[in-house]
């Protein structure tokens, strides 16, 4: 099989199912790993898909978000743990406030039998933090298609009535240049407060966060501690000891 025609299957594939493994394209072209992987760095390159931990996805552009089912998909193994890591560090008497999104909602279960008032304005967060006996108060407001968050002028006056020990916060893009990033700028905008009015906050980011850039700022690097996973590409890894540097960030070895 030609190159090209190897790299016009792969990409096939992956607009068909959105997340394709690496052992599925080895399996449908015939190829080596290394043939594979090699395909999927070029691709990448060229901006035509964006590779994950053991296979790719489709590419996204700066508005683009994908949905709570589609989040919860990806790289579920490497949001639990980070989340289980998040989770640490909450203590009993705190409050906080937990982020709508697939890596924070994975908290939840690691939360429970804690004494503690969480806030939330993930609509997918509030029946777990109840099944989990778990103190919920969530913010209202209208109710974003896809992602089932709270958003819009109602979050954001209930949310300026709260103050919390610690934020969780989820993000769609992280750089050393532009920070923290989502594709929507009221989500944007109720992030922001979470942690301003919080005294810290974590953003929980697995590894396909790193050098992507989505249409909103929320934070900076600075202004967060970040938890991650060990699972980082030779294309991220310079950023991600670029962050090292420059921020707290605690790693989930995996």
């Amino acid at each position: 099989m030609l190159t090209v025609e190897r790299q016009e299957m792969i990409l096939k594939l992956v607009q068909e199912r959105e997340v394709v493994k690496i052992y599925e394209l080895i399996e449908a072209t015939r190829s080596s790993e290394s043939t594979i992987r090699r395909d999927l760095t070029e691709l990448e390159q060229g901006k035509k898909l964006k590779r994950i931990h053991g296979g790719a996805t489709v590419l996204q552009t700066m508005r683009d978000e994908p949905t709570m089912a589609q989040k919860s998909f990806k790289n579920s193994h490497e949001k639990k743990q980070i989340a289980k890591r998040a989770a640490e560090w909450v203590e009993d008497g705190d409050c906080i406030f937990l982020d709508a999104g697939s890596t924070t909602y994975e908290m939840i279960p690691y939360l429970k039998g804690k004494n503690i008032e969480v806030v939330t304005n993930g609509v997918m967060n509030i029946q777990a933090l109840l099944e989990a006996d778990i103190d919920t108060h969530g913010l209202g407001g209208h109710v974003k298609k896809g992602t089932y968050a709270f958003v819009g002028r109602g979050a954001i006056e209930a949310i300026s009535s709260f103050r919390f020990n610690k934020a969780f916060i989820g993000t769609n893009g992280l750089t050393l240049k532009d920070g923290f990033t989502t594709p929507d700028p009221e989500e944007a905008y109720i992030k922001a407060k979470a942690i301003a009015f919080a005294q810290q906050a974590f953003v929980l980011a697995d590894h396909t966060k790193f050098g992507d850039i989505t249409f909103s700022t929320f934070a900076s690097i600075q202004d967060v501690h970040i938890v991650t996973s060990s699972y980082v590409e030779e294309e991220r890894k310079k950023l991600y000891q670029e962050l090292q540097k420059s921020t707290a960030v605690e790693v989930v070895k995996l």
